[in-house]
């Protein structure tokens, strides 16, 4: 590293991969210790941190010593390239680092990441992504050392077998049993927790979705609970939030009219597989759906993987970390992902073209949340040949329950209110109004008939 090059670096100042340092001590170790578990970077001893070149004294063993503290205080290991220079007669040492392959390392026990020109404590979660990370692996791949093939519904993996038949262009042939050999979901005798968390017999209780409807923070209107297989929570979620989400009509002249829901569901369902496939599901923490009037909150356990921040995430500029790698590969064999990394890209677009606020995405606790905003819109849509006025019009729970018996005319009040998200007394009422209007009438008994959508 020449005059020329160090003094650019100096007059740069401290950033995300440079340090400077007045003399060597235990922070400058610490430093060489978070840019190995970030992008690697340099440490400047000698120069102050206003970037004022102060030097250092050398002696024949000074640099030895002082990679052998480096050696000692690390580990694993670390060994930086050294360089010296003398600038206006002023001794400075340069210590060069590369992002270190296996990770996390440690100076003295503390684990560190370099953000922006700081060091930042690593959090407890991110200390295993980065381990895991570093063998090309993840939670999912390991054993589940507490179920076995006994807690595993080979029927299920016939659905999945059947499900990528539909989109693969050579089919797979092999049994339920060689197909989870084939992906790796058994090893030897035992199941992996992603084998587990896919096929479940029963119940899983560490994939737990809580959805509820609210009408305010505290006063929740409906709710579920899902402790399903993987693929059987995507289905559940949305049909619990299609269930509860109002639908609007696009009167355009013409004699189909458009179907608008208050979000898209493209939107919806990219969000809820994201939750499921980039959950942490080594924390104790539950995922959540909250429904509200005006928004839809989405919780997840398990923060941001290392290394990717919001901005990047929204912007696009990133390339996709995978915290379960073989949730995500069974995901994409049955089409459920389309590619890795370009959710939130698809969410946003849909969005956006939705004419809806863009989402917000905020890092709390021990997870990350997703918040979902409605409005309304009135747009006038231009063609070449005329203009045509695009009225969004709110189906009213009237105009909902005749949707529904139209479909099924020996629903009951219950059912109905069930399937609305409504109270019986409301659905009481309106069926009341209904027949009133001569819309719609009831034939034969209470118990064994029918309505008649007029």
């Amino acid at each position: 590293m020449n005059e020329e090059t160090i003094l650019n670096f100096i007059k740069k100042g401290e950033s995300e991969t440079v340090e400077f340092k007045s003399a060597f001590d235990q922070a400058a170790i610490e430093t060489l210790a978070a840019f190995a578990n970030t992008k690697g970077g340099y440490v400047f001893v000698g120069v102050a941190d206003s970037g004022k070149i102060v030097g250092v004294q050398l002696g024949n063993e000074t640099i030895p010593q002082w990679l052998n503290q480096i050696k000692t205080n690390t580990f694993p290991t670390l060994i930086p390239d050294v360089a010296t220079a003398a600038i206006d007669h002023k001794d400075i040492v340069i210590f060069m680092i590369d992002e270190f392959p296996i990770k996390p390392v440690s100076c003295r026990g503390k684990y560190l990441k370099r953000v922006r020109n700081a060091n930042h404590q690593i959090p407890i979660h991110e200390i295993s992504d980065l381990h895991l990370r570093s063998y090309q692996t993840s939670w999912d791949f390991y054993s589940d050392t507490r179920h076995g093939l006994e807690d595993i519904s080979l029927a299920k993996v016939s659905k999945f077998i059947e499900i990528s038949n539909r989109i693969r262009p050579n089919p797979i042939l092999d049994d339920p049993l060689t197909v989870l050999k084939k992906f790796e979901l058994i090893k030897e005798t035992s199941i992996t927790n992603a084998c587990y968390l896919l096929f479940a017999t029963e119940d899983v209780l560490i994939s737990t979705i809580e959805i509820g409807r609210f009408d305010s923070d505290t006063l929740i209107q409906d709710s579920l609970t899902i402790r399903s297989d993987l693929f059987g929570e995507v289905d559940a979620a949305l049909s619990f939030i299609r269930k509860h989400l109002n639908r609007s009509y696009i009167i355009t002249g013409d004699k189909q009219r458009e179907e608008r829901w208050d979000y898209p569901l493209t939107a919806l369902r990219e969000i809820v597989v994201n939750m499921i496939v980039h959950r942490d599901y080594m924390s104790s923490s539950d995922s959540m759906i909250r429904i509200f009037d005006d928004r839809i909150e989405f919780f997840n356990p398990g923060r941001l993987m290392a290394g990717l921040s919001i901005e990047q995430l929204v912007r696009g500029n990133y390339v996709s970390a995978i915290r379960n790698k073989q949730i995500a590969t069974l995901f994409k064999e049955a089409g459920i992902i389309e590619k890795y990394g370009s959710g939130i890209k698809r969410v946003l677009e849909s969005i956006r073209t939705y004419g809806l606020m863009d989402p917000s995405f905020e890092e709390i606790q021990d997870g990350f949340r997703v918040t979902f905003f409605k409005t309304t819109q009135k747009t006038t849509q231009k063609t070449t040949q005329k203009t045509t006025q695009k009225t969004t019009q709110k189906t009213s729970t009237k105009d909902q329950i005749l949707d529904i018996l139209r479909g099924n005319p020996k629903l009951t009040r219950g059912e109905m209110a069930q399937l609305l998200g409504k109270s019986q007394n409301t659905i009481k009422d309106n069926l009341a109004a209904l027949k009133s209007e001569n819309r719609v009438e009831r034939m034969g008994s209470d118990r064994d008939g029918y309505w008649r959508v007029k």
